[in-house]
C-alpha cells in the first residue's frame, strides 16, 4: 500500500507513559538511564489529581505519572500491575481522522478526540485500546511548539543528549497463550501493519521453557511491535512469570537504540543499572559468527553485550534486569549495523540468563 493510499499513517512513537507509585522518584531513577526531566505537571501547575514528569533522551520521551488520590484509574493500575506502561502514544498527522478510521475498522475507543491548547499552540489527542489495559494515544502536534504538552511546565535543562540513546527501536507486548495471532490481526486490520518476523517455540526455547513471537511493523521501521505468548515447557517461562505478576497482558520491554552501546552501557552501569550477563564462553563463538566485531570483542565481553547477524548486517544488544520490584518491565539497548532482526542467534543464551534470574526469584 502506498503512502497516498494509507488511511492510517503513523509518524512515529510520540511518548510512552508509565503509571507509577511515585513520579518524582521515578523521574530521578530514569536519570540513571541518561534521561533528563524536561517538563512537569502537578499541584504547582494547577493539576489536582496527579503528578507527571516528562523525561527525554534523544527522540525518546517517557511520561512518569503518579496519582495524588487513593482511588481512580491511575491508583487502580498501580495497585494491579505495579509500575508499568499504560500508554504507547503514536504520533499521527490527524488524530481525529486516525481515531475515526480506527473505530471504523473495529478498534475500541478509550478517549474521543480532544483539543488541548496553551500559549504554544494546540495539540489533539484521542486514544484506543490494545492488549490488557494498555492504550494507544493518537497525537497530532503539528500546531504545537511547547516542550511537551499543554498543561506541562518546562523544567530548566541544557541538553537531552544523555548516554547516547537516540530513539525507540521496538516495543514488546506479552499476551496470554493463544492470543498472539488475535493481536497480530488487530494491528494488521486497524493500522495496516504487516508481519515482519515470526519466531516459533522451537527457535525461542531452552531446556526448560519456550515462547512464541510475531513482529508487526509499519513497513518503514518507525514502529516495530513484537508480540509474545507463552509456549509449553517443562517449567514456567518468562512470559508466564510476567503475566503472573503483571496480572494482565502488557508491555514487557522497550528497546532503546544507541549509536555507541558500549558507552551507553558503561554510563548506565556506572549509575547503578543492572544488566543480564551471559557465560564468558559465549564470546568465543561470537567472533566466529560475526567477524566484524572482532576488534570490539573485549569491550563487548567486559560489558556482557550480545551480538547477532542477519543477511542485512549485524547488531549489538543487551537487556537490563527488571526495573521495578515485580519481575515485569525491563529494557533492551540495541545498536544496529544494517541488521533488521531481533537477535535470534542470542535467544538461547539470553533466555538461559533470564531463567537464572527466575530461579533466583523462585519462579522457574
Amino acid at each position: 500500500m502506498s503512502k497516498l493510499e494509507d488511511a492510517f499513517p503513523i509518524l512515529g512513537i510520540d511518548y510512552i507513559q508509565f503509571f507509577v507509585g511515585n513520579a518524582k522518584q521515578a523521574a530521578h531513577y530514569y536519570r540513571s538511564f541518561g534521561f533528563t526531566p524536561v517538563a512537569f505537571r502537578g499541584l504547582e501547575t494547577g493539576t489536582r489529581d496527579r503528578v507527571s514528569y516528562c523525561v527525554q533522551q534523544g527522540e525518546v520521551r517517557f511520561v512518569l505519572t503518579g496519582t495524588l488520590q487513593p482511588q481512580g484509574h491511575i491508583a487502580d493500575h498501580v495497585k494491579l500491575h505495579g509500575d508499568g506502561v499504560h500508554d504507547v502514544a503514536l504520533r499521527v498527522p490527524d488524530a481525529e481522522e486516525a481515531y475515526r478510521v480506527a473505530l471504523e475498522r473495529g478498534a475500541t475507543g478509550v478517549a474521543e478526540p480532544q483539543v488541548f491548547e496553551d500559549e504554544h499552540g494546540k495539540l489533539v489527542r484521542a486514544a484506543i485500546a490494545t492488549y490488557g489495559e494498555t492504550v494507544h494515544s493518537l497525537i497530532s502536534r503539528a500546531d504545537y511548539s511547547g516542550v511537551f504538552f499543554p498543561g506541562f511546565q518546562r523544567l530548566p535543562h541544557e541538553s537531552t543528549d544523555g548516554f547516547g540513546v537516540q530513539y525507540i527501536d521496538h516495543v514488546v507486548g506479552n499476551v496470554e497463550l493463544g492470543k498472539m495471532q488475535e493481536w497480530v490481526d488487530f494491528y494488521e486490520r486497524i493500522m495496516g501493519f504487516t508481519e515482519l518476523r515470526h519466531f516459533s517455540d522451537e527457535e525461542i526455547s531452552t531446556e526448560y521453557s519456550a515462547l512464541m513471537s510475531k513482529v508487526v511493523w509499519d513497513g518503514e521501521g518507525k514502529i516495530k511491535l513484537p508480540i509474545n505468548e507463552p509456549a509449553e515447557g517443562k517449567r514456567k517461562s518468562q512470559i508466564e512469570e510476567y503475566l503472573e505478576y503483571y496480572k494482565t497482558p502488557g508491555v514487557q520491554h522497550m528497546a532503546l537504540a544507541t549509536t555507541d552501546i558500549v558507552r551507553s552501557v558503561e554510563a548506565m552501569r556506572g549509575r547503578g543499572i543492572d544488566f543480564l550477563r551471559v557465560p564468558g564462553n559465549y564470546y568465543e563463538d561470537a567472533k566466529q559468527r560475526v567477524p566484524e566485531i572482532a576488534s570490539q570483542i573485549d569491550a563487548l565481553a567486559r560489558n556482557g553485550i550480545l551480538v547477532d547477524k542477519d543477511e542485512d548486517g549485524y547488531l549489538l544488544q543487551i537487556f537490563t534486569k527488571p526495573v521495578q520490584d515485580r519481575p515485569t518491565v525491563f529494557f533492551e539497548l540495541i545498536e544496529r549495523h544494517g541488521a533488521r532482526g531481533f537477535g535470534a542467534g542470542n535467544f538461547k543464551a539470553l533466555f538461559e540468563a533470564i531463567e537464572r534470574e527466575q530461579a533466583a526469584r523462585g519462579n522457574l
